[in-house]
């Protein structure tokens, strides 16, 4: 229902991002900190699994290349594998703080006669229970204070590449058909992330700093309770109004003084609209919220809040 300008194309990369980390695809898998990704080692139970990992790989490095930003939070070591930097045991925190804690205890303790661990582990699969040897015979052997080194290392490769060796190369394959080595080698992990994601957290007060207005001013009764409105949301419902807005939930890692329109360069901005009856709209092509001069500031929380929530997503409130 739009005739796209640059917002459209936001809100796909945006929808087609959450889509590909949907659990329903069992491509990926949300980590125990809520917030993170990394693939699903038994993504096989979906048919052409390498494929879908082909294209999401191509997705991202597509979005990286266009310079827009993904709803798609991936654990440190994903973006390590994208580097191509050595993995350790530390990245182990990034999927399993408790399992970290155990790892990294049982390198700065003695573990003789305290500890029953051989070089395998136990992984339940499809009900299936699975023994996987860390190396050759492993579960034949002891894991000791000697060789304790080698296996917290291993049974952090295990985890972090070799169980997804097949869907991280697949992945790689694909990024790197749009975004070869040479153009990302220079950034680090966590940079990498910004580029791709933009920032974690929405500041109002860059917000505001970088908001301009057309048919009202700063001082404007309506754009006080607006900015009311905004420093009484939560950082979800923060997400739905710059989605709601600009197409897109994440912040450019410059800020909001970073953020583009059709043109280039286009600072999020207010326009005075006339109808009070009607809901906020917006034009996510130009980063513009189209304000109506409500009489009230309980009628403009209400109008807003009621146009974030329902409109945030959908090209037919744009």
């Amino acid at each position: 229902e739009g005739v796209d300008a640059g917002g459209l194309t936001r809100e796909w990369y945006l929808t087609l991002s959450k889509q590909m980390l949907n659990p329903d695809k069992a491509l990926f898998i949300h980590m125990s900190n809520g917030l993170t990704y990394q693939p699903n080692p038994s993504s096989h139970i979906q048919p052409d699994h390498l494929k879908y990992f082909k294209f999401a790989g191509q997705v991202v490095g597509k979005a990286l290349w266009d310079e827009q930003l993904l709803d798609a939070h991936f654990t440190l070591s994903m973006y390590k594998h994208l580097l191509n930097l050595p993995i350790g045991y530390q990245d182990v925190e990034g999927i399993d703080p408790d399992f970290f804690r155990n790892l990294k205890w049982m390198l700065d303790n003695d573990i003789s006669d305290v500890l029953d661990e051989t070089f395998s582990i136990v992984r339940s699969q499809f009900g299936e229970v699975l023994t996987i040897d860390l190396k050759p015979n492993g579960r034949n052997i002891a894991v000791t204070e000697d060789n304790k080194a080698e296996y917290v290392q291993l049974v952090a490769e295990q985890h972090l590449t070799t169980a997804i060796r097949e869907q991280i190369d697949a992945f790689k394959e694909g990024f790197q058909e749009l975004m070869p080595p040479e153009l990302i080698n220079i950034f680090s992990p966590s940079e990498l992330e910004l580029l791709m994601c933009g920032l974690p957290t929405i500041d109002v007060e860059d917000l505001k700093a970088n908001t301009e207005y057309t048919g009202y001013t700063r001082d404007s009764l309506q754009i006080k309770w607006y900015w009311s409105f905004v420093h009484s949301l939560s950082q979800e419902d923060l997400a739905r109004l710059v989605q709601f807005v600009t197409g897109t939930s994440q912040v450019p890692m410059e800020g909001f003084k970073a953020l583009k329109g059709m043109n280039g360069p286009q600072r999020f901005n207010i326009h005075r609209c006339g109808d009070t009856r009607r809901l906020p709209s917006s034009h996510t092509c130009f980063n513009q919220l189209d304000l109506p001069e409500y009489g009230s500031e309980e009628q403009l929380h209400k109008m807003l809040l009621t146009a974030c929530r329902e409109g945030f997503e959908g090209f037919g409130f744009s």
